[in-house]
């Protein structure tokens, strides 16, 4: 099936996919902790028969029982060395299926997940590992007779890319993809759906949506806002409803079929027309959805409006329309004309990189530009470090900025939003090169009417250099939105009529659709106080339609200006944004003065004490407060901690403890309030997994250089033992893996067993190290039994330590109902958990 065609068959109409494969062969006798695959080989029979009724059903598009062939999951099997005989056949089952009822033309998808292991920096998979993983079990899936691609239940944007990016590699296949999400609307590394939504469609996916999740009724607006960012299918495969288990112990969901397939009239009402279902749901699913809403496509109340922008991060979107508010492109993490910055990036040190990047956001810059350009280093490793340690600490989309094509493909690639490529001009190169891969990476473009003969001498040479560049963008599948003109902003001291050229380049623009940017300091160049020059031209460009500036954001004449100017002109909430700003000015202004009147207290206090002898208690005086005071130096070590600063906090730490504070101190005022503030903000939902685990690996950084120092983990008391381990039959151990280093983070000695443990080496475990608790993950219903099993056996054999469970599928009434002493449903909840049960 080719890209084109999978649009022809979707069109207008409602698809019906197939519903689960887990539950259904748990249900036929699959036990838990074997490898899925290998047993359906072993079985084919029921998969087929399985497969089989839900052609029957009225499924359209069969899933290949390949979820997990891929070399990482199998060879924890020790079967990698078998994935291409595997999948051959394993497809050739779904095929089979397929062709069972004559004149029901169904397709086979080859179905692909998550490899279990993190990409760095929360892991240590490397990006390009990924893909080529991605890529053997797609050629293996091509060349098995898949008719498209599938990737589902994804967690991380960051990986759904690798795979959509391996899959545009190695072949034309049409590939859908959907992703998992928490109950609070985002995946578990904090993507909202419709950022999700919007990256994926950029990069080419021909479906996107969600499955697994939730019930329909829960995952509606999780559809809604997929449908109202984009304009390819959007596909809804939710659960059938919430798991619990029988009185004999086996895993069950809340709903039947017809409660199903009347609560999924809310997903085709927002917008979805691919539908099917996941855990719990059988062929009778299916069939009632299908009987319920055939098979043409009510129109959407509402898919992406025209003219609208997106530039997104991993986890936010900034949109914007012609019309809407001016915005700032931070300028600052440019080495250019900055020492400081370029002596830090040539130790390798990305200190101040990350303080522009947190204080241009700060100061209202929505986008941020980054830029390694210099001598004496390796632009391309220092862009994609930078990209890191900024990703770390701010959720902005980025503006990727070089020179070089190299430089701006590995920034593309590795980026997991959808950024904004500073910048393509008609010069040969950027023509030819790079504009190709800013369409493969679905990013939109800075178009810069340059070309290898220099500045356009006129208006008339520019409008035909944005001209021809835009017809090329076009040929490449991408549409007038994805552009950004630069407005080329000369010198008014060199060329008088410089801004009147820029500013008709930019009413040009606005009247032709395209949105606009400049950047502010070339037009007063050689010029006595630019920053007048520069605000003053400002306002003109915002009057004659200027979209966004690259600029320093800090700078308030500038950035009030600008605000006052949509202020002026009535955009939409303009006011709003103007008093906020304006309070802030406020605000900062009056902290300066009170930081002004300290340092003069300060001042007159050693004048008046050095008589005395006492002047080196004079700054502990002057701000002294009601509360103890934090210090300098304990200050950074806190805010590397909240920042998850986990390259630079051993450094931090061992400055502290040279000058003079104790290790102890360190651990208990500092390190545990701070960690204990990242729990705080997880569960707030400011924060999510990644910044989670960056700061609990930053303060196990710490803890490594303070312990040598510490006496029983500098707390006084010798903290108790806890033997944690993902139940057996289970193979996940993000959650697990996070809960063993927060525990370990707050001095607990903890004895981590791994996944897919057997109960026996549990008990053992706990016994042989007089463990004071043991702490169970499982993520997975068929797995979750597991933990009732450990609980009865614990108290057969008179373990007294205080079981505690968590896990996606875990709640407080299963913990209950099997007697554990206690459920956490996070890492920052299990450490508050086990400190309560002490």
């Amino acid at each position: 099936m080719t890209r084109e065609e999978f649009i022809t068959l979707s069109k207008d109409h409602i698809l019906y996919l197939d519903g689960a494969t887990g539950s259904n062969l748990v249900k036929a006798g699959m036990p838990s902790g074997v490898c899925p695959e290998q047993w359906i080989l072993e079985h084919q029979d029921v998969m087929l028969q399985l497969q089989k009724d839900y052609v029957q059903a009225g499924t359209n598009i069969l899933y290949a029982p390949t979820f997990t062939a891929n070399r990482v999951k199998l060879a924890e099997y020790h079967l990698e060395k078998n994935m291409t005989s595997m999948i051959r056949d394993l497809v050739a089952i779904s095929k089979k299926a397929a062709e069972s009822t004559p004149g029901h033309p169904v397709y086979v998808a080859g179905d692909l997940t998550m490899t279990g292991e993190q990409l760095k920096p929360m892991g240590k998979m490397e990006l390009e590992t990924l893909i080529d993983i991605y890529k053997e079990q797609i050629l293996c899936l091509v060349d098995a007779g898949a008719d498209l691609l599938v990737v589902e239940t994804m967690m991380s944007l960051a990986e759904t890319r690798a795979a959509l990016i391996a899959a545009k590699e190695v072949c034309d296949l049409p590939v859908i993809a959907t992703l998992t999400f928490e109950a609070d609307g985002r995946t578990l590394f904090g993507t909202d759906a419709k950022t999700a939504a919007i990256v994926l469609e950029s990069l080419g996916a021909s479906a996107i949506g969600a499955n697994c999740s939730t019930g329909p009724a829960q995952m509606e607006n999780i559809i809604s806002e997929m449908v109202s960012h984009t304009r390819i299918p959007v596909i809804a495969k939710p659960n059938a409803g919430l798991p619990f288990l029988d009185e004999n112990g086996t895993t069950c969901y809340n709903m039947e079929a017809e409660e199903f397939a009347e609560e999924m009239e809310v997903l085709v009402n927002a917008g979805a027309t691919i539908l099917g279902g996941c855990c719990g749901t059988t062929p009778e699913f299916i069939r009632q959805i299908h009987e319920r809403f055939g098979t043409d496509a009510k129109v959407a109340a509402s898919r992406r409006p025209d003219g609208i922008r997106y530039l997104t991060s991993e986890r936010i979107t900034h949109s914007f329309g012609l019309d809407d508010g001016f915005f700032v492109v931070g300028e600052r993490i440019n080495p250019t004309g900055k020492k400081a910055l370029q002596a830090q990036l040539r130790e390798g040190s990305f200190e101040k990189v990350i303080q522009f990047a947190e204080e241009q956001e700060a100061c209202g810059a929505k986008v941020l530009d980054i830029n390694m350009g210099m001598s004496g280093i390796d632009e391309k490793a220092s862009m994609l470090r930078a990209l890191e340690e900024v990703i770390g600490v701010t959720n902005l989309p980025l503006s990727l900025d070089s020179s070089y094509v190299e430089v701006l493909e590995a920034a593309l690639r590795n980026y997991p939003g959808r950024a904004l490529v500073n910048s393509v001009s008609l010069e040969t190169e950027k023509f030819e090169k790079l504009l190709p891969i800013v369409a493969k990476y679905g990013a939109m473009f800075i178009l810069l009417p340059l070309s290898d003969a220099g500045l356009p001498k006129d208006i008339e040479e520019k409008k035909e250099i944005i001209h021809k560049i835009y017809d090329r963008a076009l040929s490449l599948g991408m549409c007038k939105e994805d552009i950004v003109v630069d407005g080329l902003v000369a010198t008014v001291g060199a060329n008088p009529k410089a801004a009147l050229e820029t500013l008709e380049t930019i009413r040009y623009c606005k009247e032709n659709g395209f949105a606009t940017i400049c950047g502010l300091s070339n037009i007063s160049f050689a010029m006595p106080e630019r920053s007048f020059v520069n605000t003053a031209f400002l306002t003109l460009a915002i009057q004659a339609g200027l979209t966004m500036a690259i600029a320093n954001p800090s700078q308030e004449l500038l950035m009030s200006c600008a605000l006052a100017a949509d202020l002026l002109l009535n955009k939409e909430e303009a006011a709003l944004r103007y008093i906020e700003y304006a309070g802030g000015v406020r605000e900062r202004r009056e902290e300066k003065e009170a930081e002004l009147a300290k340092k003069l207290a300060l001042l007159e206090n050693q004048g008046t004490t050095a008589k005395t002898g006492t002047a080196g208690n004079a700054a502990k005086e002057a701000t002294a407060d009601n509360g103890p005071q934090i210090s300098e130096m304990q200050d950074k070590l806190k805010t590397a901690v909240l920042k998850g600063n986990r390259n630079g906090i051993v450094k931090i730490t061992k400055e502290a403890l040279e000058s003079g504070e104790k290790p102890a101190e360190l651990l208990n005022q500092v390190l545990l309030p701070a960690i204990n503030q990242v729990g705080e903000f997880f569960d707030q939902g400011k924060y999510f997994l990644p910044q989670l685990i960056a700061s609990a690996e930053a303060m196990k950084n710490s803890i490594e250089v303070l312990e040598p120092l510490l006496q029983t983990g500098g707390t006084g008391e010798e903290m108790p033992v806890v033997v944690i381990a993902t139940v057996e039959g289970d193979i996940h151990d993000i959650g697990k893996n996070l809960v063993a280093l927060m525990l370990k983070n707050h001095g607990f000695h903890v004895i981590d067993l791994g996944k897919d443990v057997p109960q026996a080496k549990i008990l053992e475990s706990a016994k042989e190290h007089h463990a004071e608790f043991i702490a169970l993950s499982a993520l997975m219903t068929t797995t979750m039994q597991r933990m009732r099993e450990i609980v009865a056996a614990a108290k057969e054999e008179g373990i007294t330590a205080k079981i505690i469970i968590g896990g996606a599928v875990i709640t407080q009434e299963y913990a209950d109902e099997i007697g554990a002493d206690g459920y956490s449903k996070d890492a920052a909840d299990a450490v508050k958990l086990a400190k309560s049960l002490m």
